[in-house]
């Protein structure tokens, strides 16, 4: 007989990890050893239990993200293959996931027997998305708009929330000087000369949330 699939879950709200837990009781053939509720215990916990598998939400609050665990976790040797399992379908969340090293990105809204196929497609190293994510992806590939690089969409993210480059440059640890020029690269890869342009243009495409 198969040994059950070890699966970590991290999600920062306690009422869902639970209901996640009770739900994947009813598949037999998976495990949870371990749940986490910010992205460093992720980290800490995938490195400590050996899941085959890490079941990751995006929005983690305070700390790190689930993009910046991802990152963290699939670095490591003999690395699980983390799922991501969010509310948020934007081109930049997709994208982001994805160069972290994620292996699947699948949406909250999808049923139960979803998130167990997708499980065990993770666990086998194969790439699934839910059906609107792989339709955007797919759009993307036909159409392809301005790619920003993961530091771009970091600096557009905070340039969103109102931030000044001093601000900017505390929040990522980098120079106003190295602000300052991701912003010029941002301006031409959206045809913008604004920052209230590049915001708007980026909400418009879909680059942030």
């Amino acid at each position: 007989m198969t040994a059950p699939i070890r699966l970590l879950v991290c999600d920062d709200h306690a009422v869902v990890r639970a209901g996640l837990l009770a739900l994947l009781a009813g598949a037999g053939d998976i495990t949870v050893v371990g749940e986490a509720g910010t992205g460093e215990e992720a980290v800490v916990l995938a490195a400590r239990l050996a899941p085959q598998v890490v079941l990751m939400d995006l929005q983690l609050g305070a700390g790190i993200d689930g993009i910046e665990a991802t990152r963290r976790i699939t670095a490591g040797p003999d690395a699980p293959h983390v799922l991501v399992l969010t509310t948020y379908d934007t081109d930049a969340d997709i994208t982001r996931a994805i160069d972290a090293g994620a292996t699947g990105y699948l949406l909250k809204a999808e049923r139960p027997e979803e998130l167990f196929t997708a499980v065990r497609a993770a666990a086998e190293g194969r790439t699934v998305l839910s059906p609107p994510v792989a339709s955007r992806v797919m759009a993307r590939m036909r159409t392809p708009g301005p790619r920003l690089t993961p530091r771009e969409q970091d600096i557009l993210t905070h340039l969103a929330q109102g931030l000044g480059n001093r601000e900017i440059a505390r929040a990522l640890f980098v120079s106003e000087a190295t602000v300052k020029t991701h912003l010029g690269r941002i301006y031409a890869k959206l045809g913008v000369d604004t920052r209230t342009g590049a915001v708007a243009a980026a909400k418009e495409q879909r680059l942030i949330t």
